[in-house]
């Protein structure tokens, strides 16, 4: 019996009364920002349902999210620029919080006992606090006090347990926001009922957050489609020099015996080259032997050709991690090539699912992101609920 069919999540929807209710909101608002400012407002725009649904249903809602991974207290992490853009787009006032004193919170306890229908609240990266990801229970039970009902709606730290995920479930009635919902029940169906073949694009640079997925996804796809990090370290497994090229030497055996399964698809060729692009040149994979500075920067002109057989006849695809170092031409054309490739695909012949903060940043460069029938709003967590792996977000709801 598949995940999705052992955890049942509530909806707010479910709930009949919000009036006069405060709600805590856990989104995922861990979004690309430069030099202070928003550069992909997508996760803010999927969470804007949720957020006026409870708005208008006479809630006070105050939203919780994390930025980056914060030693202490960045500055260059705050929420302040997210919240600013989430005002605009919403065309509302936020009142910004931070909680990092004793003081703050009361000044926040005390803003939230005179709150008026629609107040709209936003904490300060909840990071900056040592407590949420060792699910503090003092913090998770600070944050439970603030709140009648808690939603969870950020699909992407659905597999985190950390006090404002799993921590304050605890405490208080819990339930699914409207895109958790969506999300959940949409790749659901994906994996219950696929049709196929079912084929997996897997690259990206962590090759050490992609092998448990590789895992368990052997036993659900059709056909893998090995590149990025992963396929590196498999290459230096085989005892090919890859010079600087990222790679996880601690999980070489794994990699090894998983890329052995005739389902794994691995590239003919790849581009190597120096960082900046320079010297970059197709090269065999049979007759790789690099050294020095370069590296492995992209999959080659064969590797395309035979990666979009498989796509071509897939009838549902899913994709997680660019297929090299896109951001730097000219090593962006066997990502770009592939992916308007699973674009074209997408939206009728097949099923196309696509996830994580690297995957948003180049469909919305090339203009994709209403050719894919799922865009979500979670990379690791996407990988891990649609392999079955039982998520604490997800189950803290049920």
């Amino acid at each position: 019996m598949w995940y999705s069919t052992c955890v049942k999540i509530k909806s707010i929807q479910q709930v009949k009364n919000l009036a006069n209710k405060k709600v805590l909101v856990r989104v995922d608002f861990n979004i690309p920002l430069k030099k202070g400012r928003v550069v992909s407002d997508y996760k803010l725009v999927r969470s804007l349902p949720t957020i006026e649904f409870l708005l208008n249903a006479g809630a006070a809602v105050i939203l919780v999210s994390h930025l980056g991974r914060p030693k202490g207290k960045e500055k260059k992490l705050s929420l302040k620029p997210v919240a600013e853009r989430l005002s605009k787009l919403m065309q509302k006032k936020i009142a910004f919080y931070n909680i990092s004193t004793r003081a703050d919170w009361i000044k926040l306890r005390t803003h939230l006992s005179v709150s008026k229908v629609g107040t709209l609240i936003m904490l300060e990266n909840i990071r900056f606090l040592k407590g949420e990801e060792k699910e503090d229970p003092a913090l998770s039970k600070k944050l439970a006090g603030l709140c009648d009902l808690f939603v969870l709606d950020g699909f992407g730290v659905a597999h985190r347990r950390a006090a404002s995920v799993t921590g304050v479930a605890r405490y208080v009635p819990s339930y699914a926001g409207l895109l958790l919902f969506e999300e959940v029940n949409i790749l659901g169906k994906v994996m219950k009922s696929p049709k196929r073949p079912l084929v997996v694009l897997l690259g990206g640079a962590k090759a050490e957050t992609k092998i448990p997925v590789l895992k368990k996804l052997l036993s659900v796809a059709d056909q893998i489609l090995i590149s990025g990090g992963i396929f590196n370290t498999y290459l230096a497994a085989k005892g090919k020099k890859i010079g600087s090229s990222i790679e996880a030497p601690d999980f070489e055996n794994e990699v090894l015996k998983y890329c052995q399964n005739k389902k794994v698809i691995l590239p003919l060729d790849v581009v190597v080259g120096a960082e900046d692009g320079k010297s970059a040149r197709p090269v065999a994979v049979e007759k790789l032997n690099i050294s020095g500075k370069e590296a492995v920067y992209d999959v080659g002109p064969e590797t395309v050709r035979m990666f979009a057989g498989y796509i071509k006849k897939a009838r549902t695809l899913i994709w997680n991690g660019a297929m090299g170092k896109f951001e730097q031409p000219p090593y962006q054309y066997g990502t770009f090539s592939l992916v308007r490739l699973f674009a074209a695909r997408a939206r009728g012949r097949a099923f196309g699912v696509c996830g994580g903060g690297e995957t948003v940043e180049i469909l919305e460069r090339l203009h994709l992101m209403p050719e894919i029938d799922l865009v979500s709003t979670g990379g690791g967590a996407m990988l891990e609920y649609l392999s079955g792996v039982k998520l604490p977000g997800l189950e803290a709801l049920g």
